[in-house]
């Protein structure tokens, strides 16, 4: 760490010289745009955009669908919805608030399935997700759908993404609150800058939990940010509870597909030593965090295509690690540096 920071300062030496061809954030810029499937890309540090980006005809006032990273936003919800007394707790079971929709002669194992269950992706239940989910949204009722399904791990057990457990979560709050969640998240958030403009809803009218909700570029830096300040707006309101989100950041389970950690909605990942975290959504829909740098991205892609089984989420995972991180390095350097000489012009 202490050596990629020393790196940072000597660079500093450099510009204007002709080792830089370029300044970091136009070549951040060269390398985005090699990508076919990405939209925007933004860059914020220290509360500060530096980087705001439109690709391959795309607009950043352009509402997009982020897709799976609306469950890092439903795991926000909840976290607000326990701070404010709707839901009792990550500990609290989720039979009794969904007793009519239980399948006859359910599982007794249902009765163990805990909020936090359902946020970590520890429900047990066969997945909604992946070969499952057309099945499963084609089904005239994905509550009870998702309740029904056989278990394949016990509640607590293996993590097993799945979109369901999510969209229970979203049940489980609309029932609470007697209000749609889009409304909730609109009103809850709304302090911090974060709009959703359209959510797609289930044939019960409950906006589906943890998939398909549009909001602008914008909203979704704002949302990164939301956590990236401990949960306060820009004016200082605290919106979010900061240990919500020291909860959210816990690995609870991994993934058996990329090997990342997995907290409240979120993806725990090492990024060059840094601790980041992530919301990932199909196709590249991303929303990265990385406290230590005070650094965070939000990028928007074509919704049509896997990010996974292609490559792509890697490689937007290496923009990060080996362009985005060194530049933050670099900012940080420059800062301390300006302090350094304002200091000793006080003195």
């Amino acid at each position: 760490m202490l050596r990629r920071l020393v790196i940072g300062y000597v660079s500093l030496a450099l510009v204007g010289s002709t080792v830089l061809a370029e300044s970091p954030t136009e070549s951040i810029q060269t390398s985005a745009a090699r990508f076919n499937n990405l939209y925007t890309l933004q860059i914020a540090q220290s509360g500060e955009v530096i980087l705001a980006e439109s690709f391959n005809g795309a607009r950043l006032d352009q509402p997009a669908n982020i897709k799976s990273a609306s469950k890092s936003l439903m795991s926000a919800l909840v976290g607000i919805a326990i701070e404010r007394g709707v839901l009792e707790g990550t500990d609290q079971a989720i039979a009794p608030l969904l007793q009519d929709q239980l399948p006859a002669n359910p599982d007794p194992r249902l009765q163990q399935i805990t909020i936090g269950h359902l946020l970590s992706m520890q429900a047990g239940l066969e997945r909604t997700s992946g070969r499952n989910y057309g099945n499963w949204v084609s089904s005239g009722n994905w509550v009870q759908n998702a309740l029904a399904r056989p278990f394949e791990a016990q509640p607590g057990g293996r993590m097993q993404y799945s979109t369901g457990s999510t969209h229970l979560l979203s049940a489980i709050l609309a029932r609470e609150t007697g209000q749609p969640t889009d409304e909730l998240a609109n009103e809850w958030l709304a302090p911090a800058g974060i709009r959703v403009v359209s959510w797609l809803r289930d044939p019960q009218g409950i906006p589906l939990g943890g998939n398909q909700v549009s909001m602008t570029p914008a909203s979704l830096l704002a949302f990164g940010e939301l956590y990236r300040r401990g949960g306060q707006a820009a004016d200082g309101t605290q919106v979010l509870p900061s240990q919500w989100i020291d909860a959210s950041w816990q690995r609870y389970t991994r993934s058996r597909y990329t090997g990342d950690g997995y907290g409240y909605g979120w993806f725990l990942r090492d990024f060059d030593g840094y601790d980041g975290y992530y919301g990932w959504g199909y196709g590249g829909q991303m929303v990265y965090v990385l406290p230590q740098l005070a650094l965070t991205i939000a990028i928007t892609s074509n919704p049509n295509t896997p990010a996974g089984r292609s490559g792509y989420r890697g490689q937007l995972h290496r923009l990060v690690e080996r362009e985005i991180v060194p530049l933050a390095e670099q900012r940080l350097a420059r800062l301390d540096a300006n302090v350094m000489v304002a200091a000793k012009e006080v003195e």
